[in-house]
C-alpha cells in the first residue's frame, strides 16, 4: 500500500464526495491531511480529511506543499486530469 504523502492521489471513502479522487496537498498531523480535487476539476473541495476516510492509489503528482488550486491545475497533464474525473464505485 502506498504511503500518504504530498502529491498522492487518493479516493475518498466516506461523505458526500465518496468515490471521488483527490490529491493530498499537505499533511496536518498523524491523523489528518489537507486534500483538494481541485474543485473546478471534479468537485472535491479543499478540506482537512481523516486519513481513515481516504484510500491512497499508486498514482502521484509532483507538487509542492500547500500548492494552490490554480497552480495544481497547471501541473496536471491531460491524462491525470481524466484520471481524477473518474468516479470509483464505493464498496457496499
Amino acid at each position: 500500500m502506498p504511503a500518504i504523502d504530498i502529491g498522492r492521489i487518493c479516493v475518498k471513502l466516506t461523505g458526500r464526495e465518496a468515490g471521488k479522487k483527490c490529491i493530498v496537498v499537505d499533511v496536518v498531523d498523524k491523523n489528518f491531511v489537507l486534500v483538494t480535487g481541485p474543485k473546478q476539476l471534479n468537485g472535491v473541495k479543499r478540506r482537512r480529511v481523516n486519513i481513515n476516510h481516504i484510500e491512497p492509489t499508486e498514482h502521484r503528482v509532483n507538487i509542492r506543499r500547500g500548492e494552490v488550486d490554480e497552480e495544481l491545475l497547471k501541473a496536471l497533464d491531460e491524462e491525470t486530469q481524466n484520471y481524477l474525473r473518474e468516479v470509483v464505485k464505493p464498496k457496499s
